[in-house]
């Protein structure tokens, strides 16, 4: 094994490159890797080819595990092989297929055998060689939107399908439908007849991790191991599937998982992809007519919405480091105080106040969030004041995101009064009236003095005023509880506790518009998944840099919409497709060649314009419209 240590820092260095060539025997294999997502190759992706071959949408994109061939799966019921690097078909397959094709896999250790899913509810495995189906499933009782492998199990599969079903296959066995062997997931047993499974991945390292995406905003990763398969004639009873009730985890942003009785609220927001990375330590989530998240698998915790730190007063001191000024305290033991920033740190806050005021939100987060990366110490302030710039844009999730910061700030700085008022507004705001009365009246406690101040009057009265709203707050709680329970329908109390202890998001990337097709993926980029790439409505695919959450380039690959980022697992290469008849091929160009890219303002950008790509202020409000609420 290549010293990775080494490599992180001299991967570039050629000497150190030809002397590892003579040491180790995957050295080429271990390059590629390690490069895949260097800056010098990511700088000059550009369209590299056009595979053209379909006669409708290509929906489904797959590498082989040599990373030679390329499968798709199309609206016109054909199963492609391709050479992209060629640029020609190597084996065209007119399927038995009579729907849209949704799902291809390359069968692990068999890269001969290839399964495929469409909208006819069939699941078929083919022998390329042959062009012939080997294997024939027609369990699902609606459409079946994703298969899935695991890299350790040649023979066993499973589906996902619009019946709420996920079955569990193994192709070396005789098939018979709706057998009791089939069967490992019933989601309308726990949800409602109305519950559909829309995509599946397995952990890479613990396979016995299988992530299930559904029509709701919940990610759900079960272990198989705690699982047992059940037959159809058991389907109508809630433990119909033996499911024990430690055998799941959910994760859902708090945002939404805070209304988690309600069934009917979130119904738009269906998971349209999810996948681990390749330590499997994180699952990708790709959430309809929503962001796409990162979820900590290691780490992961339920949403916090109030949780003041604990404060002790010892001194009196004065705030003129925040937004505002004003008398408060400093607790016992706070190292963390609002000290003056570093220099560089503070022109970054200079930007984003700018940005603020000229009501450049996007920029504003941006720029903070930059200032926050380098302010390795922790500053409150900055915290506070991407806070208020979330605050003020309201794309969906941005009031969370921004009870999330003041928490952190609070966190670093316990005395930090702006911090505990803006914490009971964004309360206020997410629906939690009498959160945010106990943080206010916390608030008044810890510094007696702003009990008079104009801002905390005014949101008392708002306070005051959401509550009478719903009449007393006895009665309220019992208005909420029978909403509760009149919106879960069908929804098993198995289901609701499940979605009570969902855990929360680590990260959110937004840009994107994943408003129209269910079928938009999102995946890692690079070997360390350094990038998240993903398609989008308006026809192009995004990439994001992991680190900072920002996007770092846009590129237009579709006349309609990208469903289908596919990155090659070592080259700097990705393959994409969406609405419109062929594949795209990226790869990096030469240097001295003219680039034919898309701006992150969707404007073409001659060669002498290229810094605009990776501008950090060159992306505004470009996709307000989706998430304006």
């Amino acid at each position: 094994m290549i010293n990775s240590k080494r490599y992180e820092n001299k991967s570039n260095n050629i000497g150190h490159l030809l002397h590892d060539r003579m040491l180790y025997t995957d050295f080429g294999s271990q390059v590629r890797r390690r490069l895949q997502a260097s800056p010098p190759f990511l700088q000059r992706l550009e369209l590299d080819s056009v595979l053209k071959g379909h006669e409708g949408c290509v929906n489904c994109l797959e590498w082989s595990s040599c990373g030679r061939i390329l499968a798709s799966g199309s609206d016109d019921f054909h199963l492609i092989l391709w050479n992209p690097f060629a640029q020609k078909i190597v084996r065209k397959i007119l399927t038995k297929h009579t729907g849209n094709m949704f799902s291809v896999k390359f069968m692990p250790k068999f890269n001969n055998l290839i399964a495929t899913a469409a909208a006819d509810k069939k699941i078929l495995i083919f022998d390329v060689n042959a062009s012939e189906s080997l294997y024939t499933c027609e369990c699902h009782s609606s459409r079946v939107k994703r298969l899935a492998t695991a890299p350790d199990s040649p023979y066993i599969f499973w589906s996902a399908g619009e019946d709420g079903i996920v079955l569990q296959l193994d192709h070396r066995e005789k098939h018979i439908c709706n057998s009791a062997n089939n069967r490992l997931i019933n989601l309308t047993s726990f949800i409602d007849a109305n519950a559909e499974a829309k995509c599946i991945a397995v952990n890479p390292i613990r396979t016995e991790y299988i992530a299930v995406g559904a029509n709701d905003p919940y990610a759900r990763i079960y272990d198989r191991r705690m699982l047992k398969t059940f037959s159809t004639a058991a389907n109508d009873s809630p433990e119909a599937d033996g499911r024990p009730k430690e055998s799941v985890t959910y994760y859902c942003p708090g945002h939404i998982s805070q209304n988690n009785a309600k069934r009917m609220e979130h119904e738009s927001r269906a998971i349209t992809y999810l996948t681990f990375n390749a330590t499997g330590t994180e699952l990708l989530v790709n959430m309809g007519a929503e962001h796409i998240y990162i979820y900590d698998l290691i780490n992961a915790e339920q949403p916090v919405f109030l949780n003041l730190p604990e404060y002790k007063t010892t001194i009196n001191n004065t705030d003129n480091n925040a937004d505002g000024a004003g008398a408060t305290a400093t607790p016992q033991n706070q190292t963390h105080s609002r000290r003056k920033l570093p220099e560089q740190i503070e022109e970054y806050k200079k930007w984003g106040n700018e940005f603020l005021e000229n009501e450049k939100y996007y920029l504003a987060i941006r720029t903070y969030s930059d200032a926050i990366r380098l302010a390795s110490f922790g500053s409150p302030v900055l915290y506070l004041n991407r806070a208020t710039a979330y605050m003020r844009r309201q794309w969906y999730g941005d009031i969370y995101a921004a009870l999330r910061d003041c928490h952190t700030a609070l966190r670093l700085d316990p005395a930090y009064v702006k911090a505990h008022f803006r914490l009971a507004r964004s309360l206020l705001e997410l629906g939690r009236p009498q959160d945010a009365d106990e943080c206010l009246k916390e608030l008044i406690r810890r510094f007696p003095s702003y009990a008079n101040n104009h801002g905390v009057l005014m949101l008392n009265k708002d306070i005051r005023e959401n509550c009478q709203t719903n009449s007393s707050s006895s009665q309220q709680h019992e208005q909420f509880a029978v909403a509760d329970f009149l919106a879960r329908g069908e929804m098993t109390d198995e289901e609701f506790n499940w979605r009570c202890k969902a855990k929360d998001y680590k990260e959110r990337l937004l840009g994107h518009c994943n408003t129209t097709t269910d079928i938009k993926e999102a995946n890692y980029f690079g070997n360390k998944g350094q990038f998240i790439v993903a398609g989008s409505d308006d026809g192009n695919f995004f990439i994001w840099e992991r680190k900072s959450g920002n996007i770092h380039s846009i590129y237009k690959a579709d006349s309609a919409i990208v469903n289908c980022v596919l990155p090659h697992a070592e080259l700097c290469l990705m393959a994409t497709s969406g609405i419109d008849h062929d594949i795209k091929i990226w790869s990096p160009m030469k240097e001295n060649e003219r680039p034919n890219f898309i701006d992150p303002l969707g404007r073409c950008v001659e060669e002498n314009q290229m810094k605009m790509r990776t501008d950090p202020f060159a992306i505004s409000n470009r996709n307000a419209f989706c998430w304006n609420g």
